[in-house]
């Protein structure tokens, strides 16, 4: 499956119980950025796609770019930045 996201949005895998995730998504949310959130934990396949991208480990929030690229745990404002070029 390609994650791959629209322009000016992101792919954000997540868990529910990640505070870094809810906190990335608090700030996308209040700076008007569109995200798709998937839930690696209830999305069959995610969570090794996640551990792919982050040498082995699932960690989260990982991000994927309308470029196809990645960052984990990116602040906000790299995000803006990453969306907007």
């Amino acid at each position: 499956m390609d994650y791959t996201p629209a322009a000016g949005t992101i792919t954000m895998f997540s868990t529910t119980w990640c505070g870094y995730c809810r906190r990335l998504k608090s700030q996308l949310d209040a700076q008007g950025i569109g995200y798709q959130e998937i839930n690696i934990e209830e999305v069959e396949g995610t969570a090794e796609l996640v551990a792919s991208l982050n040498g082995g480990n699932q960690t989260v929030p990982t991000v994927i770019f309308p470029d196809g690229s990645s960052a984990t745990n990116p602040s906000a404002a790299e995000v803006k930045a990453r969306v907007s070029a």
